[in-house]
């Protein structure tokens, strides 16, 4: 089983003045384990088709994110950041199941 350590990416949406929302992004560092590794390519609309990846991450989590962990969006994995398409609970981890890429806004 492969160890994960990176930053997880929570995203909270406030009103910043009256009637203009914007998504306000916290890091923090998390440790744990890679317990899925699997990908696929999805045919898009594209030339190219997209890679996605079925894997699952499970972090031994905090406070925090049991508080937060609605507002869990992207994971910093290999060197991409991956949208977090499913939040698991079983303590003391939070698993989290990925998808594909992400491409919101950014800290």
């Amino acid at each position: 089983m492969a160890k994960y350590c990176g930053n997880i990416g929570f995203v909270e949406t406030i009103e910043t003045s009256p009637g203009v929302w914007t998504e306000d992004i916290t890091e923090r560092q998390y440790r744990g384990d890679v317990i899925s590794d699997t990908r696929r390519w999805e045919a898009g609309e594209y030339l190219n088709d997209n890679l996605v990846i079925n894997n699952k991450i499970s972090i031994v989590s905090d406070p925090y994110a049991y508080r937060n962990f609605f507002a869990i969006r992207y994971v910093d994995w290999m060197g991409a950041r991956w949208k977090v398409t499913n939040v698991e609970i079983a303590r003391p981890r939070l698993i989290l199941s990925l998808g594909g890429v992400y491409n919101g806004p950014e800290n």
